[in-house]
């Protein structure tokens, strides 16, 4: 799956905590919103260095958008549809622990690989669209699941921490992720 990207960096971010995130709730396509903590977060990612040069994309569902815009603000971004969260179908709003293993089609839901084929479409058109500035897209967790699977990473792990930047580069044995802090993040040294 590897060969679906380009080989270029590009910066993914999980949105903010949510009410179904506290609540533990399974939010796919459900419209969860930001609570306060997820909102400040978010506006903290604003207080860090970022390139000078950075295209900003989101999915199109509010808690990212939310999220996007309290962690760039002023910065334009593109909405890229594919980015969404997975449909889980008769399983959105339900425990946590009745959600099915990853690989598995959920009842009325999108099936893994229906996922992470639209997850690759939306990375490509990211780091195509992005021209010289480095793609940061604000998405969902299960989103950078995909990610992972498609940069031959873990994606049955638990789920990437809210508004935490994870970089994902590629190199001469294959794509690394790793999560950003202020003192490693490359375009700070």
């Amino acid at each position: 799956m590897t060969g679906a990207l380009r080989p270029r960096a590009f910066v993914v971010i999980r949105h903010g905590q949510t009410d179904a995130n506290r609540d533990g709730l399974i939010a796919g396509r459900t419209e969860a919103m930001l609570t306060e903590a997820g909102r400040a977060a978010a506006a903290r990612l604003a207080l860090r260095r970022w390139p000078a040069r950075i295209a900003l994309f989101a999915s199109p569902q509010a808690r990212a958008l939310d999220t996007a815009d309290l962690a760039f603000p002023g910065r334009a971004r593109r909405v890229l549809p594919d980015l969404r969260e997975r449909d889980w179908g008769r399983l959105e709003g339900r425990p946590l622990a009745e959600i099915t293993p990853r690989e598995a089609t959920p009842p009325e839901g999108e099936p893994w690989a229906d996922m992470v084929g639209r997850i690759a479409r939306a990375l490509r058109l990211a780091q195509d669209a992005a021209g010289p500035a480095l793609p940061v897209l604000v998405a969902h967790s299960g989103v950078i699941r995909a990610v992972r699977a498609l940069t031959a990473g873990d994606h049955t792990g638990p789920s990437a921490p809210n508004t935490t930047p994870l970089l994902f580069a590629p190199g001469p044995r294959g794509w690394s992720e790793t999560t950003l802090t202020e003192r490693n993040a490359p375009w700070t040294a």
